[in-house]
């Protein structure tokens, strides 16, 4: 079998150091149920391996939506993630966000979690990234009702860094990102 294909393979994960410390950052983040948690890292770092990594460590309690295509507007996006957590569409943005208010506090009354996983965060749009914060807001009395992870590459931390994306930098409880392989892990990863 070939190891280095294009599509990423949890099961050919190097657990290099600093691999090993994302992922320590990464589940530190989900069980504690954390605010937004931001992964960035160059091309070919291996973000996206191990979020294929992570999501086969996950039990049934979690209920996982996925978004790889960014390239969208921030009602397209809304639209992804209700069809991402299988709740049927909805025309109007105000119905858009009750149906999935409604869903996460169905999964809250079941003592199970939601998590949105947005990798290609860098091709999201300002008024996108905004809408991504703004559900942040959906939450019972005592918890968020909807965990973010937020992955790209470094573009995206930098937009984040940016005056306008104050309100959501200050969200991001867990930020970890991944840097290349030394020469020695890559010669000890072949």
């Amino acid at each position: 079998e070939k190891p280095f294909q294009i599509v990423p393979n949890p099961e050919y994960l190097y657990r290099s150091l600093k691999h090993d410390k994302a992922l320590t950052y990464l589940e530190y983040g989900l069980s504690e149920s954390l605010g937004f948690i931001l992964l960035t890292g160059e091309i070919g770092s291996g973000k996206t391996t191990l979020i294929q990594y992570i999501l086969n460590q996950l039990d049934e309690s979690m209920v996982v939506g996925v978004i790889f295509n960014t390239n969208v507007t921030n009602d397209q996006l809304l639209g992804m993630i209700l069809n991402e957590f299988e709740v049927p569409p909805r025309d109007d943005k105000a119905d858009k966000l009750d149906a999935l208010n409604h869903f996460l506090v169905q999964l809250y009354t079941q003592n199970r979690k939601a998590l949105l996983i947005i990798d290609e965060g860098q091709n999201l749009s300002a008024e996108a990234l905004e809408e991504v914060r703004m559900l942040s807001n959906l939450q019972s009395d005592d918890q968020t009702l909807l965990q973010i992870m937020l992955v790209g590459q470094p573009e995206l931390k930098k937009k984040l860094q940016s005056p306008a994306m104050r309100q959501f930098a200050q969200r991001i409880a867990v930020n970890y990102h991944l840097t290349g392989l030394s020469l020695e892990e890559t010669g000890e990863y072949m």
